[in-house]
């Protein structure tokens, strides 16, 4: 029902906690199905997921940038959110509120997507199941590896 890229977004988003890969898997897919379209849910999810990677290696401006441009454009995506089982109302009051804690200068917090189909949950459940993470748990902060994987990608190349 949903594509196989989105549920192991939602994996890394929820599970591993990996917002790079979140990046990586969903802009594969974009690529494939929309490419050329800049405004594409796909793309708009991206960017939260980069807005949590920039937020959590203490990049606050990169992040707000992202959150304030996700937040401009949340009406596009509106119709968009339920047909990917994700409550639109609570999804936005949730970049409101990440965007409020970066304005507070408040520490990055790890946060889950309200995800309602149920369906859907238990594919994401099962896919952190099968990699043997925990749904839900917080960033693991003292993981370079996760922290800072562009630079730790980029010196291993």
């Amino acid at each position: 029902m949903y594509p196989k890229a989105y549920i192991e977004f939602l994996a890394h988003f929820h599970g591993t906690r990996d917002y790079f890969e979140c990046h990586e898997v969903l802009e594969e897919y974009w690529k494939e199905v929309d490419p050329r379209n800049r405004s594409s849910i796909w793309v708009w999810l991206i960017q939260i997921a980069v807005a949590m990677y920039h937020d959590r290696r203490g990049n606050q401006n990169g992040a707000r940038t992202l959150v304030n441009r996700c937040l401009r454009n949340k009406t596009e995506h509106e119709k968009d959110l339920p047909l990917l089982g994700l409550d639109g109302e609570r999804l936005e009051k949730q970049l409101e509120e990440f965007n409020a804690r970066l304005d507070e200068e408040i520490p990055y917090r790890s946060w889950n997507m309200p995800i309602i189909d149920m369906e859907l949950l238990k594919e994401v459940h099962l896919l952190c199941q099968q990699w043997g993470v925990a749904y839900g748990s917080p960033s693991d902060m003292s993981d370079e590896n996760l922290v800072l994987k562009h630079q730790k990608r980029r010196k291993s190349l």
